[in-house]
């Protein structure tokens, strides 16, 4: 009896856990194809707010794909993850606000 117990605690402490590639590999590719659109737009579109606003926009999204997975945020309350990602949308309105305002002193001259 006591044999057996001792199999199926070795059984149990010998099983390996299967890797999470497949989530890594998602995370890739999704990240991968947000870069090759931003080269597409980098070398197609000509310079302008059009651009920016879209540089921007893959940015925050390949950003909430790394912060998320890799930093393990998705993993955590929402709170918390509200109180980072408000500031961020923020700052990425302050960014847009003050390229426009930018802009305007050289149209004023």
């Amino acid at each position: 009896m006591a044999a057996h117990a001792h199999d199926t605690h070795a059984a149990e402490a010998g099983v390996r856990q299967k890797p999470q590639t497949k989530e890594i590999w998602q995370t890739f590719w999704i990240l991968l194809i947000a870069t090759a659109i931003e080269f597409a737009i980098a070398f197609t579109l000509p310079a302008g707010m059009l651009r920016v606003a879209l540089f921007l926009g893959l940015t925050v999204i390949k950003a909430f794909y790394i912060v998320g997975n890799f930093m393990h945020l998705r993993h955590e309350t929402k709170t918390l993850i509200w109180c980072i990602i408000l500031p961020m949308v923020f700052v990425c309105w302050a960014i847009c606000v003050f390229l426009v305002e930018g802009e305007s002193i050289f149209q004023v001259r």
